[in-house]
């Protein structure tokens, strides 16, 4: 045996999973990727898993529609050392926010949420917010919006809402965790209490990565009248076969939940996902779905469609085209690269990151990749002229979870050769 094969054979990977490929397949030469240089990928996976820096994986690279790449590596859960499995479940995390975005631009086509509402039109209590303006003595002061938050502002983070983090500034320390409010609240107690906090920025003015799509959900339902995974199932995963997509697992799919190691590869220290073991009480649209891959490959394959996959249309071309444009003009300070250390050179669409310049980004692409990630250790991009998209499942929620999603990346675009 090789030494890549016993580190393997040590990581529990699997190199030819059966499986149900959620897109036709092709082989990787056939489509103009190298199936060599693309065996990287199990080089990688294989000596991180073998090192215990990650528990395990799932990947999925399609290009012109053909599935090239589908893979399952090392732990599904490490404290009982199961093998990880192509139908696995992972908590998406912010990769929730992509598919919230398609729900509301559906809305959008049929004439029901124009992107110049008000958020208040929905939800009155936002007018109330003040600005907080940072003091030199560390303290606030709070001044009147001076524009109100349009719907807009909700799909490119632009709302002035913010994430709670300890080590943050004074605003954001008075924000909750991404995940808190499902798991402590409704939609109700989640409305109420970051409507009684203030905004982090004037509204339309910057790029503030926080609640802002949580808040698209919950307006999603106030104009459809449906809970947002009712939605969300009617509209954009049943038809397009997204099969375990959810907010709520059932009893079965919570035996395929991966999860994460006990304690962070790099620190040591204690870690877990808390929504694996706690059950949501309303349907977060910023952090609270869960799909296997095979879904989300089927979702960015749609995307990459202008909307259609089997026969089955969930947006027009045209909005497609405007969901996945640079929607942060000059007037807008621009902190896309603040949330993720390779996303110098990208704007924003509607839900998404979107590469606007070549170059400046720490991984190679094209100018219109659009992407975004999950704080779970899950990733996905699409990259409209290369027709590709990449999917990755981890379950590792600490800082290494960035290390992976440039490190594939960049062995997955070395490996296109024409």
């Amino acid at each position: 045996m090789n030494k890549l094969v016993v580190a393997a054979a040590a990581a529990g990977i699997s190199f030819e999973s059966v499986h149900s490929a959620p897109l036709p397949e092709a082989s990787a030469d056939d489509v103009g990727v190298s199936q060599q240089r693309l065996a990287k990928l199990d080089e990688f996976f294989a000596r991180e898993i073998a090192s215990e820096r990650v528990p395990g994986a799932v990947v999925a690279i399609a290009r012109d529609g053909k599935l090239i790449y589908y893979k399952a590596y090392g732990q599904l859960d490490p404290p009982k050392g199961t093998s990880m499995r192509l139908d696995a479940i992972f908590a998406l995390a912010s990769m929730t926010k992509p598919m919230v975005a398609v729900a509301g631009l559906s809305l959008t086509e049929q004439g029901r949420l124009p992107l110049r509402a008000k958020l208040t039109d929905y939800y009155p209590q936002f007018a109330n917010m003040k600005v907080a303006v940072p003091q030199p003595d560390g303290s606030l002061e709070f001044e009147a919006q001076s524009s109100p938050i349009y719907i807009h502002d909700l799909y490119r983070h632009t709302s002035g809402l913010t994430y709670g983090a300890p080590n943050s500034d004074q605003v954001a320390r008075l924000y909750p965790d991404f995940a808190a409010p499902p798991i402590k609240g409704d939609k109700e107690a989640f409305i109420e209490g970051i409507t009684k906090l203030p905004l982090a920025h004037q509204p339309g003015t910057e790029f503030e990565y926080g609640f802002s799509t949580d808040v698209l959900g919950a307006v999603v339902e106030q104009v459809s009248g449906q809970r947002l995974g009712d939605y969300l199932a009617d509209n954009l995963w049943k038809p397009i076969g997204m099969l375990d997509a959810t907010f709520h697992l059932s009893t079965s799919q919570r035996e395929r939940l991966a999860r994460p190691f006990s304690n962070d590869p790099l620190t040591g220290k204690p870690q877990s996902i808390e929504l694996l073991g706690s059950p949501t009480r309303f349907d977060c649209g910023g952090a609270g779905a869960f799909a296997t891959v095979g879904d989300y490959v089927r979702f960015g394959q749609m995307l990459l469609n202008g909307g259609e996959l089997d026969g089955q249309r969930v947006l027009g071309p045209k909005t497609v085209h405007h969901m996945i444009s640079n929607h942060l003009g000059p007037e807008i300070k621009n902190k896309v690269g603040n949330v993720e250390p390779h996303r110098a050179g990208f704007g924003f669409g509607l839900g998404v990151a979107v590469r606007i310049s070549d170059g400046l980004s720490a991984v190679p692409g094209n100018p219109g990749e659009f992407t975004w990630t999950g704080a779970y250790g899950t990733q996905f991009f699409c990259d409209p002229k290369e027709r590709l998209i990449v999917v990755v499942g981890t379950a590792a929620p600490g800082e290494i979870r960035k290390y992976y999603r440039e490190q594939v990346q960049n062995i997955v675009y070395a490996a296109i050769i024409r």
